[in-house]
């Protein structure tokens, strides 16, 4: 699956997170977020190189238990699991190297 551009209607679980075969980029942040905004064409760009991986893009958030349960604290933070296990995670990425050095993982 590509890059997904909008948020989550409904984010899945943690037990459905870990439960996710193949390769996940969960991206945790808000619509609102500069930082966030910033980021998307430096994510768009690297997932293109990357069909295989599933983008699901969280808004996170207070209350929001999926954040909470990975210790999310700034945005946007994205996590590259693979078969449910973390393998790398970027938090305010400024260049497309840092996301392509994460998926390699």
């Amino acid at each position: 699956m590509p890059y997904s551009a909008r948020h989550l209607t409904h984010p899945p679980t943690r037990a459905e997170v870990d439960a996710l075969p193949g390769s996940v980029l969960l991206e945790f942040g808000a619509p609102w977020c500069g930082h966030c905004q910033a980021a998307q064409p430096l994510i768009e760009e690297v997932l293109q190189e990357h069909p295989e991986v599933e983008h699901l893009k969280i808004e996170d958030g207070r209350g929001q238990p999926l954040g909470r349960s990975f210790g999310v604290k700034l945005w946007p933070t994205l996590i590259y699991l693979r078969a449910g296990a973390e393998l790398a995670r970027v938090v305010r990425p400024h260049d497309a190297q840092a996301l392509r050095t994460a998926l390699q993982g």
